[in-house]
């Protein structure tokens, strides 16, 4: 898994153009303010290791959320972070896993529309720890 953290003052999306037939229909938009946005892929090894890679995945969130002083987190599916990735299906699944447990732990946990393109609106400041990649 690859994962870009980014800390946001303002993360703003709107749903722009739908790339997976699998999904359905429709329109959104969102703002969302003092959050951690993490851009994930998962990739083809992770399908062997789901629960692995879920329980990854948060800690490095709920560790990142801690060092910016927020409990909103946001999980956005970024497929160009890697030539490898996993099937649709099994990464929607992780995604649904980490908000649930995340929501459970006490953070306000959001998804992107997944399976498609979006407009984006990022205000991010250039801080300690307001960008941080890790891979796993």
């Amino acid at each position: 898994m690859k994962l870009l953290m980014i800390y946001t003052e303002k993360f703003g999306y709107k749903t722009s153009i739908k790339n997976l037939e699998s999904v359905d229909s429709f329109e959104e938009e969102k703002v969302i303010e003092n959050a951690i946005v993490g851009f994930i892929q998962a990739e083809e090894k992770d399908e062997e290791e789901t629960a692995k890679i879920e329980t990854k995945l948060i800690k490095n969130l709920k560790w990142a959320a801690k060092k910016n002083n927020t409990d909103k987190i946001v999980l956005h599916s970024f497929a160009h972070l890697s030539m490898s990735k996993a099937d649709e299906e099994i990464t929607k699944q992780i995604f649904d896993n980490a908000e649930a447990r995340l929501q459970k732990a006490g953070y306000e946990a959001y998804q992107t529309p997944f399976g498609y393109f979006l407009d984006l609106d990022v205000k991010a400041p250039g801080k300690s720890l307001a960008r941080v990649f890790k891979e796993f």
